[in-house]
């Protein structure tokens, strides 16, 4: 079976090649210049592999949450290529691909959703597929969800910018190692899930290559923006 799938949800594009277990990948920092490349690296990636679209047997794809324009980019892309060439198509919570990257077996998940908010999800991994312990959501470090037990890794650029905050608030269920910040959901984690996802039949008509929004407002208003530059009240001062 051949896995064509594309992940460009955050400041990184990359694409990746699952062919019967083998996976090839290939990823840059591009910023938001996703619609730039994005088809350049696809074509390098299948005449490096000798394919066309045409030999392929799906498309995987990140699916969000992350970048509004980002995720809109996979599936646009992954609609087009599926249709012209009749292939079916897997969504892949981005998320989940932070965990497979992450390689633990207890990951929680966090992405910076921007506008002082995370996407947190936290999976655990049983007989070598995930089980979401924490389902995809957005919410604030210090009202994030807590899973159960204690040995969670803590993955993704969210640890990055609400580190303390996260740290505070998992206190005593995160590992002693603490949290990989720098890990970021890559194609090659969506290759290998996506393949399991068409193995079990769940592969959908390529006009459903939808995305998963968490949030349906992308922009803060200038008095909303203003109002998270405000000093903090100090000690003793009244908040009214």
């Amino acid at each position: 079976m051949k896995i064509l799938a594309l992940e460009t949800s955050t400041e990184y594009c990359s694409v990746a090649l699952w062919q019967d277990g083998a996976v090839s990948e290939r990823s840059e920092l591009v910023g938001q210049k996703h619609s730039e490349v994005l088809m350049a690296m696809l074509d390098a990636l299948l005449k490096d592999a000798g394919l066309r679209i045409g030999d392929l047997d799906g498309i995987a794809f990140g699916k969000g949450p992350g970048s509004f324009t980002g995720v809109r980019i996979a599936c646009g892309v992954t609609q087009g290529l599926a249709l012209g060439a009749n292939l079916n198509v897997v969504g892949v919570c981005t998320l989940q691909a932070v965990a497979e990257t992450c390689g633990k077996e207890k990951v929680i998940a966090a992405l910076d959703a921007r506008m002082g908010e995370l996407y947190l999800a936290a999976y655990e991994k049983h007989n070598g597929e995930w089980r979401a312990a924490i389902e995809p959501c957005l919410c604030k470090a210090e009202d994030a969800p807590v899973p159960d037990g204690d040995g969670w890794c803590g993955a993704g650029n969210g640890f990055a910018v609400q580190g303390a905050a996260l740290q505070a608030r998992y206190d005593g269920h995160l590992r002693a190692d603490a949290a990989e910040s720098g890990v970021f959901p890559r194609a090659a984690a969506i290759a290998v899930l996506g393949a399991t996802a068409f193995v079990r039949g769940e592969a959908v008509d390529a006009a459903l290559a939808l995305p998963l929004y968490l949030r349906d407002k992308v922009a803060l208003k200038t008095c909303e923006r203003e109002a998270l530059k405000a000093p903090l009240p100090q000690a003793g001062e009244g908040l009214g």
